[in-house]
């Protein structure tokens, strides 16, 4: 458990992020630093055997002007006297005429001999386990009948050594070093993170029962100023969802109770003596109403659950809506009748959708105009096309309602009138309804306020 939990610690991953970021500075200034002192080694060799070059060149030369060649290979003894890392040899036609320490020169070497000491190239070999570099001087012309080459090499183990010793040293630095930092990132990295801690136990503070606490955003580091930002945001939300759904189940258990306690009072009744057959049918009757409230209401609230959790998929049909609206008229034409309230319908259009749950819609909105305009008035339905979405408006001319109560019509269980509660007029579900199945159909509903009422308006996506 503790291996598993610091695989997941941040402090853990920003230590060895720091420390493997460490590491890979330590050992590309390290290689650099190979780099450069086997480069200088490189060179040194280089100019030293370049001046030995010169001055054998020059002894040869000098030898072959006062015929004294004899003598060459004492004065290149005494030349060389002191350098036992040195090595040089004079080759004559592939032959070799002199030599001076103990370097086998590779035949690549001494096939392309440099012209001039400028010009000379330095190669490395080794021989045995000793490493060698080496320079080749053409001494005379080209066209020579047997030119002489003058090979020089310097033993390099010296240098090898010391760059082992120097790398030696580097690693063990280098290792130190990614030690130390490791402990100091854990160290660095666990003091940055205070503030992280500090909100968490603040946030742990945090209960049911006290939503309205909220992190302190001016006491954070500006890197956690948005996960405080959305974290508040959070909580009010949250805040705001346990409101609503506490009071959703008070609304529930009230609408729920209504009915209970009716139907329970009428059996009461009915069992306190004996009844006749026809006073038997008739608290029938009127449980059959309680229970057909309860179902409906039961209905709409699995509907809801439903919406909800996203498990509405309506299907895919042409609906012609201004069809679809003639036939409400004419099922609520006896409702309009009584109430002397006249029912028109402007515009035409037709979307894909579900046309059962649509037509649920559309009457949830009818139904509602209609029992809340007064008597002797007109609900007008409107159909308007726009490029990609209708919109259906239902003007409904009825007292002018404040915003506030705009803001909460399609919430669940409201009423404008807490009065009318146990009117029987439904349990105050069909605005919320509504805007479920115009959410599923990808569009949305809204109350605004017209002058003398107020209007419904639906909007819905053409291939909805």
């Amino acid at each position: 458990m503790i291996v598993r939990k610091l695989g997941h610690s941040l402090t853990l991953r920003l230590a060895l992020l720091y420390a493997a970021s460490t590491l890979l500075i330590l050992l590309s200034v390290g290689f650099y630093m190979i780099h450069i002192i086997d480069s200088h080694f490189a060179r040194q060799d280089t100019e030293e055997m370049r001046g030995k070059l010169e001055l054998a060149s020059r002894l040869i030369a000098k030898a072959g002007q006062d015929n004294t060649q004899d003598q060459l290979p004492h004065q290149l003894d005494d030349a060389l006297v002191g350098h036992h890392h040195l090595s040089l040899a004079l080759f004559s036609g592939g032959q070799k005429i002199y030599g001076f320490g103990e370097a086998d020169y590779p035949a690549s070497l001494l096939a392309s001999p440099a012209d001039k000491q400028d010009a000379a190239k330095a190669s490395t070999w080794t021989q045995g386990n000793t490493p060698y570099r080496g320079l080749a001087l053409r001494v005379g012309a080209k066209q020579d009948a047997n030119p002489l080459t003058l090979s020089v090499a310097v033993e390099t183990s010296h240098h090898r050594e010391f760059i082992d010793s120097i790398k030696l040293a580097l690693w063990a630095v280098i290792a130190l070093a990614t030690l130390i930092a490791v402990a100091l990132g854990w160290a660095v990295t666990r003091a940055g993170l205070t503030p992280l801690r500090q909100t968490a136990q603040l946030a742990r503070q945090i209960r049911i029962d006290h939503l309205d606490q909220r992190l302190p955003a001016d006491r954070v580091p500006p890197e956690l100023e948005e996960l405080t930002s959305s974290f508040n945001a959070m909580l009010d939300r949250l805040s705001g969802s346990f409101e609503r759904l506490s009071a959703f189940a008070a609304d529930l258990a009230h609408e729920m109770r209504t009915p209970v306690n009716t139907l329970m009072m009428q059996t009461q009744v009915m069992l306190t003596q004996a009844r006749t057959a026809e006073e038997y049918r008739e608290v029938l009757a009127s449980n059959l109403e309680e229970y057909e409230r309860l179902a409906r209401t039961i209905g709409d609230m699995l509907f809801l659950a439903k919406a909800d959790n996203g498990l509405i998929v309506p299907t895919r049909e042409p609906v012609d809506l201004a069809e679809e609206i003639r036939d409400l008229f004419e099922f609520y034409e006896a409702l309009a009748e009584d109430r002397h309230i006249k029912l028109e319908c402007s515009g035409a259009a037709t979307i894909h959708g579900d046309r059962l749950m649509l037509r649920r819609a559309l009457s949830n909105l009818l139904s509602n105009g209609i029992r809340h305009a007064p008597e002797s008035c007109t609900v007008n339905v409107g159909l308007n096309t726009a490029d990609d979405e209708v919109a259906i408006t239902f003007d409904n001319p009825c007292l002018d309602l404040d915003q506030k109560h705009l803001d909460h019509l399609f919430d669940r269980f409201y009423r404008i009138d807490p009065a009318r509660r146990d009117s029987g007029e439904g349990a105050g579900l069909g605005l919320a309804i509504t805007r479920s199945i115009a959410q599923a159909h990808g569009g949305d509903v809204q109350a605004l306020r017209i002058p003398g009422g107020i209007r419904f308006e639906l909007r819905l996506p053409k291939t909805a």
